[in-house]
């Protein structure tokens, strides 16, 4: 970990809900005037769209089944560590993108002087902006580990967002519908695929952050896979675990969070509506001192 140039891992897994904890913190950003070097999870996979897609196959006809985007052969763990390593040790470091869809490919075409990009390739490396206050990383594995690799040794606030597992089924499937076009059956299949990786590479990531977030639905989701519509936040509570609740401050979230409560000492529930607002109320004195210890 660095005082000087500190690392931030927001980490779940695809249908999580990662995209609000960093809109949360683009606003704090934003508010706060905090210059934010930002590493996207999905540019440290290993494997383009094409590659990936015929590494699954190669790997189905030799009989593995669980071949995955969660799990070390399909992702750059070593290139995680030491992207957060050289950050923490410079203030500087190295990225590029996946390309998603064709307004990415347009823009970043633009940005790289390029014609060729297109959705489901990586851009060409560059050079991280100057002079940035932080690094912040949002994707799957920014507390992973695997034999001698350890990022998270290297991340001095790491944020975990994981609904319960039916939640992030419905939400995973109805995204990838409105996004992808994909069936609720393919879905499933990727869901039944990756469950070897998730309990062996993504679910252990959450005892090493320092905050997770956690939604639950207080509406019937016993059968994700026929729900309809994914629950609403108002239908939802928001369970916010802190390893280290030593110095929290719980009286004041308490008395700002309307209709919050403590189920255990370590432990704050909110209401889902007030999610994002109880993120920037817990998560901008964080950061404070992240910049202040910078300046010591």
């Amino acid at each position: 970990m660095s005082r000087k140039h500190p690392v931030i891992a927001v980490t779940g897994s695809s249908g999580a809900g990662t995209s609000t904890v960093k809109q949360a913190f683009e606003n704090i950003f934003r508010r706060e005037e905090i210059a934010a070097a930002i590493i996207e999870g999905d540019s440290l996979h290993s494997l383009d769209r094409m590659e990936f897609r015929a590494a699954v196959a190669e790997a189905e006809k030799a009989g593995n089944h669980s071949f995955s985007h969660f799990g070390p052969e399909a992702n750059h763990f070593d290139k995680i560590e030491e992207t957060f390593k050289v950050y923490g040790e410079t203030g500087t470091c190295r990225r590029r993108y996946y390309v998603h869809s064709a307004e990415e490919a347009t823009l970043h075409n633009k940005h790289f002087g390029l014609t060729d990009l297109k959705p489901g390739v990586f851009t060409p490396w560059e050079d991280i902006e100057a002079n940035s206050d932080l690094l912040f990383y949002e994707g799957l594995h920014g507390l992973a580990t695997d034999g001698n690799i350890d990022a998270a040794q290297y991340v001095d606030l790491g944020i975990g967002v994981v609904p319960v597992v039916n939640l992030e089924w419905i939400q995973k499937i109805h995204r990838d519908n409105k996004e992808r076009g994909y069936s609720a059956e393919a879905t499933v299949d990727t869901i039944l695929r990756r469950m070897p990786d998730y309990v062996k590479f993504i679910t252990p990531q959450f005892s090493r952050t320092n905050i997770n977030f956690q939604r639950v639905a207080t509406v019937d989701t016993s059968n994700p896979f026929i729900a309809r519509d994914i629950p609403t936040l108002d239908e939802s509570f928001v369970v916010i675990r802190f390893s280290k609740p030593r110095g929290v401050d719980f009286p004041y979230y308490l008395s700002m969070i309307p209709d919050s409560f403590m189920s255990r000492a370590n432990t704050l529930v909110v209401p889902g509506g007030k999610m994002s607002y109880a993120m920037e109320i817990i998560l901008t004195p964080i950061l404070h001192c992240l910049i202040e210890n910078k300046k010591k």
